[in-house]
C-alpha cells in the first residue's frame, strides 16, 4: 500500500474507532511496521490533522459540538492527590485534553491525555504504577496546567470550585 492511501487509511480507521487505536494495532493492521505508523501520524499532523497521541494510543480529535468551551486550570498536588483531581474534574463533566508543564530549561511540555472518565483515569493511572516513569509536574514540584473542554461554562464553575475546596488550585 502506498503511504498516500495508507493514511488516509489511517484517518478512515481513526474516524470509525470509538476507542484509541494503538500504533502496534493499526501497524498490524495495514501490515508495516508501528515505526511506519509514527512517522504517518507525524505527517498527517503536519498536514493539520489533529490526531492526538494519548497512553491508550491515537484519536482523531475533533469538537463534538461547537458550543464546546476550553478553558486551562493551573493545580498542584503530590502523587497520591493525582487520581482525586482527576476524579474531580471528569466528575464535573469536563475532559481533561493534556498536561503541560513550564520546564525551566526545556520549556512548554504537553502531553495529550484525553481522560473523558473515572475509567479512563484508572487507566492511566495504573499505567504510571506499572512503570518506572514519574508524572510530568515531577518536574515541576507538583505545578502544571490541564487544557479542560466542557459544554457549557457552568461545568467550569463547578470544577474550578471542587478543586479550589481540595487545595488543588494554584
Amino acid at each position: 500500500m502506498e503511504g498516500d492511501s495508507r493514511r488516509e487509511k489511517i484517518i478512515e480507521m481513526l474516524n470509525r474507532a470509538s476507542e484509541p487505536l494503538s500504533g502496534a494495532a493499526l501497524a498490524k493492521q495495514l501490515k508495516v511496521s508501528r515505526q511506519v505508523i509514527v512517522q504517518d501520524i507525524a505527517l498527517l499532523r503536519a498536514y493539520d490533522k489533529n490526531i492526538l497521541s494519548t497512553n491508550k494510543g491515537y484519536i482523531l480529535y475533533q469538537h463534538e459540538t461547537k458550543s464546546a468551551c476550553r478553558r486551562t486550570v493551573f493545580v498542584r498536588h503530590t502523587d497520591e492527590q493525582m487520581q482525586d483531581e482527576l476524579y474531580t474534574i471528569v466528575d464535573c463533566g469536563a475532559h481533561v485534553l493534556d498536561v503541560v508543564v513550564e520546564h525551566e530549561v526545556y520549556g512548554q511540555i504537553t502531553v495529550d491525555l484525553f481522560l473523558r472518565s473515572r475509567q479512563d483515569v484508572d487507566e492511566f493511572i495504573e499505567k504510571i504504577a506499572k512503570s518506572d516513569a514519574q508524572p510530568l509536574k515531577s518536574l515541576t514540584n507538583g505545578a502544571h496546567f490541564h487544557t479542560l473542554e466542557a459544554d457549557s461554562e457552568d461545568v467550569f464553575d463547578r470544577v474550578w470550585e471542587r478543586l479550589n475546596e481540595k487545595g488543588y488550585l494554584n
